[in-house]
């Protein structure tokens, strides 16, 4: 697991490889599972008939994939990704696939995560059925494993080493984290608060809300969408002192999400939410938003720059005829592709990540822009040209 906190379940077992515990009628035996970690743990769970249920198999095993073992490297020395890929090898061969077929598979995460790179949408399923499915479950020597692991992984997010240190050296308790965090700052108070302490103003609120009205400066990474991700790959400084914006009731959801990333920095919330902001007089930005058949007449018109910000699989599948591919997460390695003095399209798969990108861009000094409110998905269904990608083994 990567977030402090990240999954609570797990910090009550703290027992030695093969130890078998008990809770209540129920018992755990716990598998050392080195791979994507070295102190990666598999849980074997067994019910009160002492028949073996299941497996909750951290970042050792997905469903689809397993856990990439590029990670810990970063943070202890001597460690490579060859050896810990080696160590998964070895973990998954003689320690988790000699197990009866029939357990149910219980993964750390599933499909969008960033710890593995096939993962499925399903959350679960047996183990008889992934030892058939899994390309890393496969018959294969060690040296053909590695070699499947490691290829096609892209850069980690930049939280993702410093999480591994934190999980080795530890942190904060979550109730440590809240008392800080939870205080309420009316519309003075916050504006005085963010200039004292150089605090990042974070607005969790839905992206079309945010677009109306926001306070100038901040950025929107909704908790409707995979808000711990993309907080751990747009700011880069986990350690970053923040102050959130959230619609009324989320400021506490919003905290331990953070938290579970190891962004433990929140010092207070505006109270009231962003209409009490508003309502004091206080200086508003907004972005300027348009649908898709907008977009169309638009670029009908020729000479348009449009910048895709979705992934660059994403991009290569499909995309608009002349775009630029600049995905999200590289955006800060790439403002100086985007032009200051002439208007712009900007957009995603469905307006949650292009908004993030909007909200970078206006912190930066970027006006002459518009970002499409339904992405590529509204796109898509437009008569504007797209381009699909062909694999050349594929072409005659």
């Amino acid at each position: 697991m990567y977030g402090p906190n990240a999954h609570p379940a797990y910090e009550i077992i703290k027992a030695s490889d093969g130890e078998i515990f008990k809770i209540g009628e129920y018992s755990v035996k716990v598998i050392h599972t080195p791979g994507h970690t070295m102190e990666s743990t598999t849980y074997l769970l067994i019910d009160e008939n002492q028949k073996e249920h299941g497996i909750i198999t951290g970042d050792t095993l997905f469903i689809g994939d397993v856990g990439r073992p590029d990670l810990a490297q970063h943070v202890i020395e001597d460690l490579t990704e060859d050896k810990l890929a080696r160590h998964l090898y070895h973990s998954l061969r003689e320690k988790i696939m000699p197990l009866s077929d029939d357990l149910i598979v219980y993964p750390n995460h599933g499909a969008g995560s960033a710890c593995g790179k096939k993962m499925s949408k399903e959350t679960t399923d047996t183990l008889g059925h992934q030892k058939e499915v899994n390309y890393a479950l496969q018959e294969m020597t060690e040296d053909e494993f590695v070699k499947a692991i490691l290829t096609g992984l892209t850069a980690p997010p930049g939280y993702f080493p410093k999480n591994v240190l934190m999980n080795i050296q530890g942190y904060e308790s979550l109730d440590t984290v809240m008392e800080r965090g939870h205080k309420a700052l009316n519309p003075e108070a916050f504006e005085h608060t963010a200039n004292e302490f150089d605090a990042l103003v974070l607005d969790t609120r839905n992206a079309e809300v945010f677009s109306k009205g926001f306070i100038p400066n901040s950025i929107n990474i909704g908790l409707d969408g995979s808000f711990a991700q993309w907080v751990g790959e747009m700011i880069p400084d986990i350690k970053q002192t923040l102050l959130l914006v959230t619609d009324l009731g989320a400021e506490e959801e919003a905290m331990i999400r953070l938290s579970r990333v190891g962004y433990d920095g929140t010092i207070g919330y505006l109270e009231g939410g962003f209409d009490a902001w508003k309502n004091a007089g206080k200086e508003v930005d907004t972005i300027n938003r348009i649908s898709a058949e907008e977009f169309e007449k638009m670029y009908a018109q020729g000479d348009l720059p449009v910048f895709d910000v979705r992934k660059k699989s994403e991009f290569e599948s499909e995309h608009v005829v002349g775009a630029n591919s600049v995905s999200l997460n590289e955006i800060n390695k790439h403002l100086a592709e985007f032009p200051k003095e002439k208007l712009f399209v900007i957009h995603c798969a469905g307006g949650y990540r292009s908004m993030i990108a909007a909200s970078i861009l206006k912190q930066r000094g970027w006006n002459q822009f518009v970002d499409v409110r339904e992405g590529f998905s509204g796109i898509s269904k437009t008569n504007v040209p797209k381009t699909e990608y062909v694999c050349p083994s594929t072409m005659l």
